[in-house]
C-alpha cells in the first residue's frame, strides 16, 4: 500500500492501524476487504497468507488492547475489529470473494441479475423432484448429494477461471459470472438443506 501513517509516517499495510506506531485509522467506508489486508484484487487467495495477517492485524485492531483507552478509541477498536473480521469473512470464502470481485469489477448485482445459466435451470427442476420426494438419507438423495457437489466444485472452477485474470471493468463476460455465482448459490443452499435433513420449500 502507498498510504503512510499520519502519525509517524511509517507505510501502512492495513487503512485500520499503523504497525510501527499502533495508531487506529478512521477508515472511510465502505472499504474494500482486499485493501483491508493489504492484498491486491484478485480471485487466487494464498489462505496460509491471509490467516498470517489476520493474526498481525487482530494484535493492533482487537479491542481488549484499547479498554483503558477511553471509550472514544475502544469504539473505534471495535470497529475496526469487525470490518477486519467481515472482510477476513469475504476474502476466505470463495464464493463471497468471487462476489466482491465482480461488484468491483462493475458487474451485475444477483438483484440486478437473479437469473441462472438456462442448461442449470433444466438440472434444477429434476433436482427439486427428489428433494421434495426423496427421505433423508435414501439412496436417491445421497446420489444427488453427489451429484451437486460435484456440480459446485465444477461451477468454482469456472468462476475461479472466469476471474484469472481479472476481466476488464463492465465487460460482457461479468453477467455470465453473475448467472454462475447465482448457480453456486442455489447449489450450496441445497446442500444445506440436505445436510440438515430437510428438503427445500
Amino acid at each position: 500500500m502507498d498510504a503512510v501513517c499520519p502519525s509517524c509516517g511509517a507505510g501502512l499495510e492495513t487503512p485500520l492501524a499503523c504497525g510501527a506506531c499502533g495508531v487506529l485509522m478512521l477508515p472511510e467506508d465502505p472499504v474494500c476487504p482486499f485493501a483491508i489486508f493489504g492484498l491486491a484484487p484478485g480471485f487466487e487467495v494464498d489462505r496460509g497468507d491471509l490467516k498470517s495477517r489476520l493474526r498481525r492485524f487482530t494484535r493492533l485492531v482487537h479491542p481488549d488492547f484499547f479498554a483503558l483507552e477511553g471509550e472514544e478509541t475502544l469504539a473505534k477498536a471495535e470497529h475496526n475489529n469487525a470490518l477486519l473480521n467481515e472482510a477476513y469473512g469475504v476474502l476466505s470464502d470463495e464464493a463471497r470473494r468471487a462476489n466482491q470481485l465482480l461488484e468491483g469489477l462493475g458487474g451485475p448485482s444477483e438483484k440486478d441479475l437473479g437469473s441462472m445459466p438456462q442448461a442449470f435451470l433444466m438440472e434444477v427442476m429434476e433436482w427439486n423432484e427428489v428433494l421434495e420426494d426423496a427421505a433423508p438419507g435414501s439412496p436417491e438423495l445421497l446420489e444427488l448429494e453427489r451429484e451437486l457437489t460435484e456440480q459446485r466444485d465444477r461451477l468454482a472452477a469456472e468462476v475461479g477461471a472466469a476471474l484469472t485474470p481479472l476481466p476488464q471493468p463492465g465487460g460482457e463476460s461479468l453477467a455470465g459470472i453473475r448467472q454462475s455465482l447465482n448457480a453456486r448459490r442455489y447449489v450450496d443452499r441445497a446442500l444445506g438443506r440436505i445436510s440438515a435433513g430437510s428438503a427445500p420449500s
